[in-house]
């Protein structure tokens, strides 16, 4: 029986206009309301998955920033687990990245910071209701750093290029992409399943009794925590290949499906 849903929330139940379907909300509801713990686990900040979480209704606990957070359903409450980047790997990864012309996301924090206020990031904050400052990094005072973000609307071959060479340079930090314009760096335990994991010995709930569920390459650590490992249509092939199944598109509802096949 399935007690735990561990769900990402871009392209796996947030459609691509940023909104819940009628039938995700309802699904989500009626797990709760069966008992079954249902988790947002996503790279995104926790003060933005928070407004989601809240208009789903959900009181669990949020995990933030690919599980480098988590934190109770409030922006002042418990924080569960928390691990930041190191102060000398990201200023060596910001050189880097101004030197070859890349945006930069730093988050610190849960507030967002860029050296530019351009189209980038307005394009990236207006679409998840966010707001950020700016700021020359070097005026900051580095500390509690939860992730970096690169960004490339225009060139996603480059994005996967970054992650190869930050791969190979820096092997002691977790480097993903979230979509195929976001190369994510952060600390090497901030990864989904830790945080799934870290949530079942708290709540007592064995692997086969989690469903987890994405549709990016930074979910097939989501996918190593689940019983069952399911990926949406839409998923990147890397993530289909990890999965115990494969649902529908996000358009069509696949997480509603999930559910209905896995949890009823």
């Amino acid at each position: 029986m399935i007690k735990m849903v561990a769900t990402d929330i871009d392209g796996t139940i947030l459609r691509g206009d940023f909104g819940f379907s009628p039938a995700v909300k309802s699904c989500v509801k009626d797990l709760c309301e069966h008992g079954v713990k249902v988790v947002l686990v996503t790279g995104r900040m926790h003060c933005a998955a928070l407004k989601l979480a809240n208009e789903l209704g959900l009181n669990t606990p949020i995990v933030s920033y690919q599980g480098g957070m988590i934190k109770e359903n409030s922006l002042d409450g418990k924080v569960y687990y928390n691990k930041y980047l190191e102060p000398e790997y990201a200023r060596k990864i910001i050189n880097w990245a101004r030197e070859n012309g890349i945006h930069i996301n730093l988050y610190m924090d849960d507030v967002l910071y860029v050296e530019k206020d351009d189209e980038i990031i307005r394009r990236y904050t207006e679409a998840r209701y966010i707001s950020y400052k700016v700021s020359l990094f070097n005026d900051l005072k580095f500390e509690k750093i939860n992730k970096i973000l690169l960004i490339d609307y225009a060139n996603p071959e480059k994005v996967n290029q970054w992650v190869k060479y930050l791969n190979k340079e820096y092997p002691q930090l977790y480097v993903v992409t979230s979509t195929p314009y976001f190369c994510e760096i952060s600390h090497p335990d901030a990864k989904k399943s830790t945080a799934v994991e870290y949530l079942c010995k708290l709540w007592d709930i064995k692997q086969e009794e989690v469903l987890t569920i994405g549709d990016q390459n930074n979910d097939i650590e989501l996918l190593k925590a689940g019983g069952i490992k399911v990926a949406m249509g839409n998923a990147t092939d890397e993530l289909k290949a990890c999965a115990d199944y494969i649902t529908d598109t996000v358009t069509n509802d696949g997480f509603v499906k999930a559910v209905e096949k896995f949890c009823k």
